[in-house]
């Protein structure tokens, strides 16, 4: 499946979360995480992020997208900017 990753992390853990998806995805902006992933691996990232992230504080957003017409948001942490329709 391809993922698109972005987030918005407090300071003080930004370089660990870089660093940390930086084993998983490609960086394509400060803030922006793409690639394929197996589910196995998505799951595996994910168990590690939360780890990392502070869920009061910090947002984390993966784009999942299992085939060419079906796109799933997923969050992680709190919602810094709620939006109200997607794609």
């Amino acid at each position: 499946m391809y993922i698109i990753l972005v987030y918005d992390i407090g300071e003080k853990r930004v370089g660990k979360v870089c660093k940390f998806m930086k084993r998983y995805l490609a960086r394509v902006q400060n803030s922006v995480f793409e690639g394929e992933l197996p589910e196995s691996r998505v799951a595996a990232m994910k168990a590690g992020l939360e780890l990392i992230i502070e869920p009061m504080e910090d947002s984390v957003l993966l784009y999942v997208m299992r085939d060419d017409y079906r796109v799933d948001r997923q969050r992680m942490g709190t919602e810094k900017l709620p939006i109200s329709q997607f794609f």
